[in-house]
């Protein structure tokens, strides 16, 4: 989704090792004792990407990533491009616009890679998920509940619908996060949705109410964990102030369903989805980042997209990315994080 734009303040003067380029990246490296809690360290941080353009397309506005089924990095741009990256230099190595049945453009924000190769690809204007071959074919379009489409049809406000995006139980669970709460709902509280693979289609399931810690923050991503559990990623921005960004352990196994509850106003009988603060990004260390409007932390920008790229000692990696709104005062980082769940 994109956030307002404020007023542009460089907050430091750039240092040499924070000055990266798309052809020679340099990183911010940490050792592991960079914690920015006692879950949660920050290894780097890469501004690679930033302001870049490959064949041709802007190489930023990225909302979603994923690993792919031969290790690349997917990169959601949420202007209608799905770029390849290379996992490890994150040099793009190709790029495949994607448009609605019509040819017009989405906004993309939520990406799954199917175990068959497919992409499943949520645009937060209807909202919808589309499933696309690789050559961005669309194969397919998944229901979606008549509550959670955009008013009039729905109770869903435009661009505050479908942002997260994940598999669960094996592949056999979607989940989508909602980013907002639903006109009739309180504000804070989002549904969370689902739908159950059949007969290789996937059909409406459970949904979930998870809580914000506070209104202004929306959900723009979740990870599912192989137990069932979730990260859940909260964001929101302050005008004159900057991004707030907080990484959650979220567990929904016992919570209600709300499917057939219409309005979510704290009402006795829901159980929503249990979370744990495991840190607020604000806390990490700057390892040299500059930002170029004010933030909390200067490490802090617009911060959407995540993945979990692995495990090491014991931690998830888990890959971040900012959406710099094709912005000049906003920045297309990278950061790299090891979580103990």
């Amino acid at each position: 989704m994109q956030l307002r734009t404020v007023l542009a303040t460089t907050t430091a003067a750039l240092a040499a090792a924070a000055c990266l380029t798309a052809t020679g990246p340099a990183q911010a490296a940490a050792p592991e004792s960079h914690a920015c809690s006692p879950s949660v360290s920050l290894d780097r941080f890469s501004d690679a990407l930033d302001k870049t353009t490959y064949d041709g397309t802007f190489v930023g506005n990225l909302s979603a990533l994923a690993v792919d089924r031969d290790g690349s990095l997917a990169a959601l741009s949420d202007r209608s491009s799905l770029f390849s990256l290379d996992a490890k230099t994150l040099a793009p190595t190709s790029v495949v616009p994607l448009v609605d049945e019509k040819g017009a453009a989405l906004d993309s924000e939520g990406l799954v890679i199917d175990r068959d190769g497919t992409r499943l690809i949520t645009s937060e204007t209807e909202p919808s998920i589309r499933r696309y071959g690789t050559d961005g074919t669309i194969l397919d379009r998944l229901p979606v509940p008549a509550s959670l489409q955009v008013a009039p049809a729905g109770r869903a406000t435009s661009n505050q619908t479908f942002e997260g995006l994940t598999l669960m139980n094996g592949g056999r669970t979607l989940l989508a996060s909602m980013e907002y709460a639903l006109s009739g709902d309180t504000a804070g509280i989002v549904r969370f949705q689902t739908w159950r693979r059949h007969h290789g289609r996937f059909e409406l399931a459970a949904q979930y109410a998870y809580r914000t810690d506070a209104a202004f923050l929306g959900v723009p991503e979740v990870q599912a964990l192989p137990d069932g559990r979730l990260l859940v990623l909260e964001r929101g921005f302050t005008s004159g102030v900057g991004n707030t960004v907080r990484l959650y352990l979220a567990d929904p196994r016992h919570a209600t369903d709300t499917s057939g509850v219409e309005n979510l106003t704290g009402q006795s009988g829901v159980r929503l989805i249990k979370k744990t603060l495991l840190t607020d990004i604000a806390s990490c260390p700057t390892l040299g980042a500059t930002a170029k409007q004010p933030q909390p932390n200067p490490l802090l920008d617009n911060i959407e997209g995540m993945a979990v790229t692995g495990v090491s000692k014991g931690r998830l990696k888990v890959l971040l990315v900012s959406d710099d709104n094709q912005n000049a005062v906003q920045t297309t980082r990278f950061y790299y994080l090891r979580v103990r769940v």
